[in-house]
């Protein structure tokens, strides 16, 4: 890897851990249920870069697998809540 990618590939994190950090006040002290969930859909997007951003420094496949793993599990979860919210309950 080259010493500018290398560079870049560390900005990326930096500034993914303080987006992480802006969208913690929102998660843990939401106004609303709502803007807790999109507050932690959010952090799911954050860390799915991350793993992406990690899978390039350190050219391992094997982030993206996690990546995608993460990614479909906090849709399943988004959508979950989604429906809570909306309807007061998961299952029908």
């Amino acid at each position: 890897m080259s010493p500018l990618l290398a560079a870049a590939v560390d900005l990326t994190l930096v500034l993914y851990a303080l987006a992480m950090a802006l969208v913690l006040p929102r998660l843990l002290g939401g106004p609303t249920a709502q803007d807790r969930v999109l507050a932690l859909d959010l952090s799911y997007v954050f860390g799915m870069l991350v793993m992406l951003v990690l899978a390039m420094r350190y050219e391992s496949t094997s982030y993206f697998e996690a990546a995608l793993l993460m990614v479909l599990l906090g849709f399943v979860g988004s959508m979950a809540l989604a429906k809570f919210l909306l309807r007061g309950e998961v299952i029908e």
